[in-house]
């Protein structure tokens, strides 16, 4: 697993629960480095371990620890460079949501060695979308199911979602999108703001 995913889930558990939580995790978990490096490679069982633990730990399931996660890394403060980076997916969340084919071959061009699943998305209507999630690893889709629902409160957009398992066996994420003009969205600038 890319550095950076281990990286990022000891950054959502250190911001949202505190560095006395995440020592818990990382002595639940057997590890051995406390500190992850986001530009090395780790073991894939680090991140499950870690996730695990973080599960016990905390007594939440690990499908609403990862959707946590998915949330945390566009709307925490100290995420603001992939926020900027998704809100070039479109003016709208319909138009943003039309761009997450491409996603993961943007991802490839900045780190190659980063695994972002293939996403295949579908309008199945006017204000209908599907979105199939090309993963073998458990769990993935509700990460990126917490992406797209505090995308969606940045752009002001009012939509329901659900996560269910598709004919294929594959995790796909059902968007309806209720209103584009919900709330008031977040602004949106190219760098970053002081």
């Amino acid at each position: 697993m890319h550095g950076l995913i281990n990286r990022a889930f000891q950054s959502f558990v250190c911001d949202t629960y505190g560095e006395a939580i995440w020592e818990t995790i990382v002595r639940k978990a057997a590890l051995e480095v406390t500190t992850f490096e986001a530009m090395l490679v780790y073991d894939d069982q680090i991140l499950f371990d870690m996730i695990r633990a973080a599960s016990e730990t905390l007594q939440k399931p690990c499908s609403v620890l990862l959707e946590d996660v998915g949330t945390y890394l566009v709307s925490h403060p100290t995420s603001g460079g992939l926020r900027r980076l998704l809100r070039f997916g479109g003016d709208t969340f319909g138009d943003f949501l039309l761009t997450l084919d491409d996603m993961p071959d943007w991802a490839q061009l900045a780190l190659p060695e980063l695994y972002i699943p293939p996403l295949e998305v579908r309008q199945t209507g006017p204000d209908g979308y599907r979105i199939v999630v090309n993963s073998p690893l458990a769990g993935i889709a509700f990460g990126i199911l917490g992406v797209l629902r505090a995308m969606a409160d940045d752009y002001g957009a009012l939509v329901l979602m659900d996560l269910a398992k598709g004919e294929t066996g594959l995790d796909q994420i059902e968007v309806q999108l209720l209103d584009v003009k919900f709330a008031k969205a977040r602004e949106f600038e190219l760098a970053h703001s002081q």
